[in-house]
């Protein structure tokens, strides 16, 4: 029996300890009879530059001084005026799909990411897990020898793996980087950010840094650390703030630069903007303004309370904008300093899609946005001077974010429109690229990993980590650089996006704007002729039909070639998150104990729309024992279980309030402390269902109930709305068991009211 063990130990021997039959050297039984050798070390190639992409996040084409927007960015423009402006650069639409995109040099159905990772379904284009066998830059880069840091939003780790046990491999460790620093998610509160270094949960609390300063400061640490230990290799940094994304927040001073410049509102702003581009030569001289977006009034048309309103959120917006520039050019000063500045290859896009599609007055917090319209701005101007602070929860008015997207129709997410995938690109690199000016030509997201791989000089991997490497979908932009005039060589492009969808082919672009919820077989297409309509202001359709249908039928070509099919709009996923793409998906019974690392909101356990209860087992309670046993979410939404004053507490913060039950003094002793809610399915508003429409829930409706025990006794209980059911830990935020992270779900403490006695585990059960 030893000689089949021997010959399976063998076999599993790891390839390292195999190695031995490459020596080179000389063995003898003696030191002074042996020769050593060392195999060759590998190096990067020679001049090889440092190459930091800087990515912001759902900044328009207006936004930018570098590209004539009014938020003034010198770092930007200063890279812009000493490099190349790239004015006819794409991107998906939206910020998971585009980070795919960009880091894979492949189109985003193509690497699994057709939407986002926590909407993800059991399809070739949306499950999610971008495949092996197309690796990042970062890992090609890393195998030509270089460190890699990524440093800010993510937002591309299957939701059910964003946990502390992993699987790691498409964490941005297990994607190429050496070093990771930032969140996961699409967007995070910019003063109490639920950040990961590497593969572990980040408590940086209390904090009082905005997000981009943190990042800046690691940016740092992570450069200072690769040229102290390894001068001779170069490092790739992926820079990707949460500017401008909402919320939008930014410290006292970058706000203060802005008090007064917006107040001659959005219709001035486009009109502005849109000359200042010509003028710098990055739209047609011969360009059309499109109309203001019907759903848009005209500034004019409001009341002054409301200009007072809207200006200010326009001063936070572009604020954040500002600091986030501000912290970016501290890392170019820091590699200024050190000489390594003229051989660092840098990367800015502004943007990862356009503005976002927001809401008529912007957003304060929950609370406000839930009252009528008029309400809300009556109630929003009363908190101007907490707005941008870690106190607000901002997005800007729909007004302004159409303005930063001037000179394009619609917005963020509209995948058809130039408006959503339109995004400036800047290329600087001074050993490396002597010419300045504009280049024009087709380009999108997926060019930039070959255009890195090009000017680096670095070899594609024919294998990486066992997996032979597929091509690259997108091409090199190195050609543009010396001739501003050469043909473009991107001259095929889809985009897709919750059937939203277009095709461009060499100048032409066929698109639909498609309706959540509509029949696809409904959609109507339109017609553009970019070359000379770049912003799609003319449908050419009727006058075009067989160019129409030639495009048509290279849609499909395309979207079969890349996983794009079947077409999702959202009204058949079952929205953002849920059980089955938690990390426990269906489990009955899920148990957590004290010392667990936080859990972010989307990844844990999920208790929104279904009955569930959580139980608390405690040891040797006493009357001194107090803090937290179980919080998800945090001071915009969620639901805290705590003990304070003796009492036994839950807190459930629906965004618009806080609703609380509590017990009576605890006894002493052994304690089981449960929270229990009854779900009942809310009725649907049946004037909708008359009319034949999207049905749609009162929020007043009942919802059931909620109650907490105390050794199986009931001792408090509610009913609950619609509106209610929805807010038990959201986006933003995460799950904490023995305390309070981040930021308090209740102001009855103060995180992260840890707590004192003894909590041997909590047990969510599903009913």
């Amino acid at each position: 029996m030893l000689v089949p063990v021997l010959l399976l130990t063998a076999f599993l021997r790891p390839a390292a300890a195999q190695e031995d039959e490459t020596f080179k050297g000389k063995i003898g039984k003696t030191f002074s009879e042996s020769q050593e050798w060392w195999p060759a070390k590998k190096q990067a190639p020679k001049g090889a530059p440092n190459v930091i992409i800087f990515l912001l996040d759902d900044a328009g084409y207006g936004t930018s001084s570098a590209f004539g927007g009014l938020m003034q960015t010198p770092v930007l423009d200063s890279l812009a005026n000493n490099g190349l402006r790239y004015t006819n650069f794409h991107t998906t639409a939206i910020c998971g799909p585009t980070r795919a995109a960009l880091l894979t040099g492949r189109n985003h159905h193509s690497v699994h990411m057709g939407f986002f990772n926590y909407s993800a379904l059991g399809f070739p284009g949306y499950d999610a897990h971008m495949p092996q066998d197309k690796a990042t830059i970062a890992q090609i880069l890393h195998e030509n020898q270089y460190n890699t840091f990524a440093v800010g939003k993510y937002h591309l780790t299957p939701l059910n793996e964003i946990t502390s046990a992993g699987p790691f491999d498409r964490w941005p460790t297990g994607q190429g980087f050496d070093h990771f620093f930032g969140w996961h998610l699409g967007h995070t509160d910019q003063y109490h950010p639920n950040l990961y270094e590497d593969n572990q949960v980040a408590d940086i609390e209390p904090n009082t840094k905005i997000v981009s300063t943190l990042l800046a400061d690691k940016a740092i640490k992570y450069i200072a650390n690769q040229r102290s230990a390894a001068p001779d290799k170069p490092f790739f940094l992926y820079f990707a703030t949460g500017a401008i994304h909402a919320p939008h927040q930014a410290d006292k001073v970058w706000r203060d630069k802005y008090i007064g410049k917006f107040d001659k509102g959005w219709d001035w702003y486009r009109e502005e903007v849109f000359a200042r581009q010509k003028k710098m030569g990055v739209i047609p001289a011969n360009a059309i303004l499109p109309d203001r977006d019907p759903t848009v009034p005209a500034w004019d048309s409001l009341t002054p309370e409301q200009r007072k309103l809207y200006a200010k959120h326009m001063e936070v917006y572009a604020a954040m904008l500002s600091q986030a520039d501000y912290e970016f050019g501290r890392i170019l000063n820091y590699l200024k300093e050190m000489d390594q500045l003229d051989n660092t290859l840098v990367i800015a896009m502004i943007g990862d899609n356009g503005s976002s599609h927001s809401t008529p007055h912007g957003s304060f917090n929950g609370k406000i946005n839930s009252l009528p319209a008029k309400q809300q701005v009556e109630e929003a101007i009363k908190h101007l001077d907490q707005f941008g602070t870690e106190e607000s929860d901002m997005d800007a008015p729909m007004g302004w974010t159409q303005a930063t997207n001037t000179p394009f129709r619609l917005w963020k997410a509209d995948a058809n429109a130039e408006g959503g995938t339109h995004n400036p690109m800047i290329l600087f690199w001074p050993k490396g690229i002597k010419e300045r000016g504009v280049r024009d030509q087709y380009s999108h997201i997926i060019d930039i990993a070959p255009t890195i791989v090009d000017l680096t000089g670095s070899n594609f991997p024919e294998v990486i980590k066992g997996y032979k490497q597929k091509p690259f979908e997108g091409s090199s932009l190195s050609y543009t650089i010396k001739d501003p005039s050469a043909p473009g060589r991107h001259t095929i492009q889809y985009n897709e996006l919750r059937g939203k969808r277009s095709i461009y082919k060499d100048g032409w672009k066929a698109e639909v704007y498609h309706e959540t919820g509509t029949d696809f077989a409904d959609d109507v297409w339109e017609l553009y002729n970019l070359n000379t309509d770049f912003n799609e202001r003319i449908d050419l359709a009727k006058k075009e039909p067989q160019k129409l249908q030639e495009l048509e039928n290279l849609f499909d070509h395309e979207a079969k070639k890349y996983n794009v099919y079947p077409l999702i709009d959202g009204s058949q996923d079952g929205g953002i998150g849920g059980r089955k793409r938690s990390a426990y998906g269906y489990a009955d019974k899920i148990v957590l104990y004290p010392g667990v690392d936080q859990f972010l909101s989307f990844s844990g356990p999920q208790l929104s729309n279904q009955s569930f209860s959580i139980t608390a087992q405690v040891d040797a309670y006493s009357p001194n024992n107090q803090g937290v046993l179980y919080a998800n979410g945090g001071e915009f939404d969620g639901l805290s279980l705590f003990i304070k004053d003796g009492k036994f507490q839950s807190a459930h913060n629906t965004g618009t309030s806080v609703k609380y039950l509590e017990s009576q003094l605890l006894p002493a002793g052994k304690l089981n402390l449960r929270f229990e809610l009854h779900y009942v399915k809310p009725k649907a508003d049946t004037a909708d269902q008359a009319k034949g429409k999207r049905q749609r829930v009162n929020k007043d409706a009942n919802a059931g109930t909620e109650a907490i025990y105390v050794n199986d006794v009931k001792v408090g209980e509610r009913p609950i709305t619609a509106d209610e059911i929805k807010y038990i830990g959201g986006y933003i935020d995460a799950i904490d068991v023995g305390q309070d992270l981040n930021s308090a779900v209740s102001d009855r403490y103060k995180i992260p009211f840890k707590f004192t006695g003894s909590l041997k585990n909590v047990t969510i059960e599903y009913k």
